[in-house]
């Protein structure tokens, strides 16, 4: 399966230390460099983020100059076929001192020619599985060559479109157009609010003659809009304060991931949300290096926000259970967990496990819907799934400083505590719910089945 990225690629560059003295010569911060990094920008993001994910091929037009040397390098993984692009590599320079942004730099950003198109990037986009178009306003998609091959392949295979203020419009075959509140509002005229998203998306829906839009709202979630059916709203986690730069762009990749998966759209799409919330706690573009991290590797996502909460000073948490039907008690345990330290993982009883614990009826839903349910929440950072019958092994794997559970239990009768013992961790028990439990809720729900 392959997915064929088209659209307008650039540099960013990434420049962060910290500030603590006024230049002499003007009342402007001097910022010591601490840490510099570069990467691909606009379709080149989108396609460094699907390259350990899927089969990925990016569809572009790049310079010959010596930025387009370093976007060139920064495509990791990433199979380019690209034609002259006729303009300077467009570069993105942001300034940032402890954390906070203080400026950004632009470069090559003037407007651009439309670019053309050789017969190798048509051919790459006749065989694509699913296509996701991130247009960056530079020109490439008004290419009347591409956009006929865009719609013809549209016939057939999904088409994620992801678009632009200035650039131009949707294909009518595309699956999904998932354009933020903020286009979307500007371009139907509207203000940019939640309920300005729904009349949004139905207007622009008409307007592009396309089967979906999606509309992303920030931490208000996703408005969906189809042609048959009532506007679908699909809630967020909540995030608090972080950078959403790229957040756009891990949506429209995670609903083309999703597609390419087989998923209908409504699961692509609430999906896409999950995982874009995911990659906003842990930063963000911010937090991409040479080797970006699949999302949808769950087992992978437990350490490694292990090592980057160590890395940065932070207690790891950690809880386990089957998680079997969700209820107020575990939400309840949950966030109390995650109140004592810097991020929360919870090892998961795999299907298999929850199988020899519970008997053979068990569990009611699968190990991957408790994965989505469990990641759907605020208060959850990571997933790490095992298959014994008891965390002891996944704990050793992974070292958290605390281990939390429920007050039914008592620290010291918990099996957990020898090998927590092992490397300085702590067993700590947070407020037991009396009366919710998955058994009292299953049997609830038989009786009403």
């Amino acid at each position: 399966m392959s997915i064929v990225v088209v659209g307008d690629v650039l540099l960013d560059r990434d420049i962060s230390g910290t500030s603590e003295r006024l230049s002499p010569d003007a009342p402007v911060p001097v910022v010591d460099v601490r840490h510099a990094t570069r990467r691909a920008g606009g379709a080149g993001l989108v396609a460094t983020l699907l390259a350990h994910e899927a089969d990925v091929r990016l569809v572009t037009v790049l310079s010959d100059d010596e930025n387009s040397r370093d976007l060139r390098s920064a495509l990791t993984g990433v199979s380019v076929v690209a034609g002259p692009s006729g303009a300077p590599t467009p570069v993105k320079t942001r300034v940032s001192s402890s954390g906070h942004a203080l400026t950004r730099l632009d470069e090559g950003c003037d407007p651009a020619p439309v670019p053309d198109v050789t017969d190798a990037m048509l051919d790459e986009i006749a065989s694509a599985d699913v296509l996701l178009v991130a247009d960056y306003g530079r020109g490439l998609t008004s290419n009347e060559r591409l956009r006929d091959a865009l719609r013809e392949r549209g016939r057939t295979v999904p088409v994620v479109w992801d678009p632009h203020p200035k650039g131009t419009w949707p294909v009518s075959t595309s699956a999904v157009v998932t354009p933020n509140v903020a286009e979307a509002a500007a371009a139907a005229e509207l203000p940019a609010t939640l309920d300005a998203a729904f009349e949004a998306g139905k207007l622009l829906r008409e307007r592009w003659d396309c089967a979906a839009v999606a509309v992303t709202v920030g931490d208000r979630g996703v408005v969906v809009t189809t042609e048959s059916g009532l506007p679908a709203h699909v809630p967020a986690p909540s995030l608090g304060a972080v950078d959403t730069c790229g957040a756009g762009d891990r949506f429209a990749a995670s609903v083309a991931l999703g597609l390419a998966g087989g998923d209908d759209l409504a699961a692509a799409v609430g999906r896409a949300v999950t995982e874009t919330a995911q990659f906003l706690r842990r930063g963000g573009v911010a937090s991409l290096d040479a080797t970006t991290i699949p999302l949808r590797s769950r087992v992978q996502d437990a350490f490694l926000v292990a090592r980057d909460t160590r890395a940065s000073g932070g207690t790891v948490v950690a809880t386990g259970g089957c998680f079997d039907l969700l209820h107020a008690g575990h939400a309840r345990t949950l966030s109390a967990a995650r109140e004592l330290g810097d991020c929360l993982i919870v090892c998961l009883n795999s299907d298999d496990s929850v199988r020899r614990l519970k008997g053979p009826e068990r569990p009611i839903m699968t190990q991957a819907d408790r994965v989505d349910l469990l990641m759907s929440l605020a208060c959850v950072d990571a997933v790490l799934v095992f298959d014994e019958d008891t965390p002891e092994a996944a704990l050793r794997r992974l070292q958290p400083d605390l281990w939390v559970k429920g007050g039914d239990y008592s620290a010291s009768s918990l099996p957990e505590s020898a090998a927590l013992d092992e490397w300085g961790g702590r067993a700590v028990t947070v407020p037991y719910h009396p009366g919710r439990s998955t058994t009292k809720l299953a049997s609830a729900i038989a009786r009403v089945s």
